[in-house]
């Protein structure tokens, strides 16, 4: 029985993987005193989603940012959710959206693989995570 709960749990968490596609995942290399750097890519998701968590292995804390311009100053803050619509691509990229990797455990550099986990809720509630593989440069 155990088995079998835990191949339905594979399959769904599967199921859930393919909804979210990701394109182009990259993280800002950096240098010896720099204790955070940013990650970059482009999810498309087939059903109406949200990424509510990140997590690497790389960095003590990691977040989901914006950075938008309030009353002529750039601001950039953590946020408690991205929206993924149904079928439309959401950039994260520099100056706008991006996933945030802070208390960085040894430098990044350039063409190092920074493994990436996103969490995502749909609509019914259900959380999925996506693996991302993301290169450094």
């Amino acid at each position: 029985m155990h088995r079998l709960l835990f191949a339905s749990a594979l399959l769904v968490s599967f199921a859930a993987q393919a909804q979210v596609k990701v394109d182009d995942p990259w993280v800002r290399a950096t240098v010896a005193p720099q204790k955070a750097t940013g990650a970059f890519m482009q999810l498309t998701s087939a059903k109406p989603a949200k990424v509510v968590a990140a997590s690497s292995p790389v960095a003590a804390m990691v977040e989901i940012h914006e950075m938008k311009m309030d009353d002529g100053v750039m601001k950039m803050r953590a946020v408690d959710a991205l929206a993924l619509p149904a079928g439309q691509a959401v950039a994260l990229k520099p100056g706008s959206y991006h996933v945030m990797l802070m208390g960085l455990k040894a430098p990044i550099k350039v063409g190092e693989t920074v493994p990436l986990t996103l969490t995502v809720e749909g609509d019914d509630k259900q959380r999925s995570t996506v693996e991302v593989k993301a290169l450094a440069r």
